[in-house]
């Protein structure tokens, strides 16, 4: 009986492989389908700005043949004379779009906070990148922005300083309280697959005006105040912002903002939430909240309340804070639901994406983070 060449078996195992998608990619969510099955993800970074979903919209702005495409090979970082190869260089010193790659595994001390400029796409897959330091990363009047891969932890406060900013300019900042991302006044916002934990402040802030926000597929872990959605209770200009937080995976030791917020419209949907100590989504000054076909997790002593609520007379008739279609284990409760069905997103045709069962909430978050992405195999 003829053998058949190890080679040929071997080369025939790999179709199979790339040609069948395995029991964990046959539940990807919407985002991860998009891009993820692709084994040649590496050739065609770009197919990932068109697979963002939610209030961000398509980042199609960012791709297209004007881009510079620029690899981090240098982890240092000099605030006001960034070297070029480095990663402060690509945010601030090229002109126009620039889609940001890594040549290796790399650790990236901020000396100061890291502003991004618009059109700007940092790309973490396939290496493994942590950005630590002062202030850590700031979009401040910026459009068209993608942050993806990255872990970003121990970030720490900083007082008013100076450091390069967009268009090579030097910018002053004010004092930065230690967040792993702070976007101010930001416009079109997607941040994706993102690891981040241990901030001494929170780990994602959007505040004074930003909007049309997408946070997917982040694992956020390890953190008392989670993210922040309002600048404050008399900053009215939030009463704009739009933010989708959907995939991402919260927990374990996290303690609330998941998120808190103000003024905000936001659509929270297909989260899972492994448990809490003081709750988990939180709202004040009649913010429009739809929490839809979540997965929570209540922790087996303390508080079992999902919510927290700061109510004024004022905002009592025009607050909208409710559950639809979510899942609650170990004694979890949403009470005191209030506008019910009053906060919807009204998504556009790019910005629209089919809510999953929450009973699939699991296997859609068990992504959540960082991608451990081969060089060749799907990611």
């Amino acid at each position: 009986m003829a053998t058949i060449p190890w080679c040929f078996t071997l080369a025939l195992f790999m179709v199979i492989l790339l040609a069948s998608p395995n029991a964990s990619e046959a539940k990807m969510n919407v985002i991860d389908k998009c891009w993820r099955e692709n084994p040649r993800w590496r050739s065609h970074r770009q197919q990932l700005a068109t697979c963002s979903v939610g209030f961000a919209g398509k980042m199609t702005n960012n791709i297209g043949k004007s881009v510079t495409l620029y690899k981090v090979t240098d982890p240092s970082d000099d605030p006001l004379n960034p070297k070029p190869r480095t990663l402060r260089h690509g945010v601030t010193m090229i002109k126009g779009k620039v889609w940001i790659t890594f040549k290796r595994n790399m650790h990236i001390t901020l000396q100061r906070p890291l502003l991004i400029s618009s059109f700007t796409a940092i790309d973490g897959r396939g290496v493994d990148v942590h950005i630590t330091g002062s202030g850590c990363l700031l979009v401040y009047q910026a459009t068209d922005v993608i942050i993806h891969g990255l872990r970003i932890h121990h970030c720490k406060s900083q007082p008013p300083s100076t450091v390069m900013g967009p268009d090579s300019k030097v910018i002053p900042l004010g004092q930065m309280d230690g967040d792993a991302i702070r976007l101010v006044t930001a416009r079109k916002v997607w941040i994706d697959h993102n690891t981040l934990y241990e901030c001494q402040d929170g780990l994602l802030d959007g505040t004074r005006g930003s909007t049309d926000v997408t946070i997917s597929n982040n694992w956020f872990r390890n953190q008392d105040k989670v993210m922040l959605l309002g600048h404050d209770d008399g900053h009215l200009r939030d009463r704009n912002m739009k933010a989708t937080v959907i995939f991402n995976h919260f927990g374990p030791n996290c303690n609330q903002r998941m998120p808190r917020v103000r003024h905000w419209l936001a659509h929270v949907a297909n989260n899972l939430y492994q448990g809490w100590e003081q709750y988990a989504i939180g709202g004040s000054m009649s913010p429009s909240i739809k929490s839809e076909a979540n997965f929570f997790i209540a922790p087996k002593l303390g508080n079992k309340e999902v919510t927290w609520r700061q109510v004024s007379q004022a905002d009592k008739a025009s607050r909208k804070f409710y559950s639809v279609g979510d899942v609650f284990e170990n004694g979890a409760s949403f009470s005191s639901q209030t506008g019910l069905g009053g906060a919807k997103p009204n998504y556009n045709q790019e910005q629209s994406f089919k809510v999953a069962d929450a009973r699939s909430v699991r296997e859609l978050t068990s992504s959540s983070g960082v991608l451990q992405c081969a060089r060749t195999l799907r990611c």
